[in-house]
């Protein structure tokens, strides 16, 4: 017969816990969480523009690789005003675009167009009436030879959008600043001002 109150099961106690240390541990653990929680948001707010970003720049590589292997101008178009953007084929060139594609932004993302990097006297170009843009809507387009037209704008941004800090809006956002690069072939993340002062 074995004794339960031997060496071995005062062991076994001590190795356990008790309730009082998981509620312990459990509060420390919602301190924690607590005081981690705004700097993870702030964290996942900025894949979110970066994931963004990257998405734009994959669809100027797909237009370009398209419009060349198709020989048909293609559309990137850019919708502030819907917080959208997409592509499809240029209007007027056979049949409507069999895979045209659109994108929602990032409901923490804005997109910002710059209005001046237009060539003057250059078409503006058409988009479908299917797509049902507003009226700030503007157009990149990718030539069948590899180019970006000149009627296409020159940079664009993806910024955080505004929050509320105490009253007032955060003035610490982010923003990523997108240009056509220099042989005019597509678009890049630009890091300086030398896009304004290149041509």
């Amino acid at each position: 017969m074995t004794s339960t109150t031997g060496p071995r099961n005062a062991e076994r106690r001590r190795g356990a816990f008790t309730l009082i240390e998981l509620v312990l541990v459990m509060t420390l653990m919602v301190v924690v969480m607590a005081l981690v929680a705004p700097s993870l948001g702030n964290f996942f707010r900025g894949r979110n523009l970066d994931s963004e970003t990257r998405r734009f720049l994959a669809l100027c590589r797909y237009a370009r690789s398209r419009a060349v292997s198709d020989g048909v101008p293609m559309l990137l178009w850019l919708d502030p005003d819907r917080r959208a953007y997409g592509l499809t084929e240029e209007y007027g060139f056979g049949q409507p675009d069999a895979k045209p594609l659109e994108y929602q932004l990032e409901p923490d993302v804005d997109l910002q167009l710059d209005q001046r990097g237009f060539s003057i006297g250059q078409p503006t170009p058409v988009l479908p009436r299917t797509l049902n843009v507003g009226a700030n809507a503007l157009a990149i387009r990718f030539q069948p030879d590899g180019f970006v037209s000149e009627s296409s704008p020159q940079s664009l941004w993806f910024r955080e959008k505004d929050r509320e800090q105490g009253g007032r809006a955060d003035e610490g956002r982010r923003q990523i600043w997108i240009t056509q690069t220099l042989n005019r072939v597509s678009y890049e993340v630009q890091t300086n001002n030398a896009a304004f002062v290149r041509r």
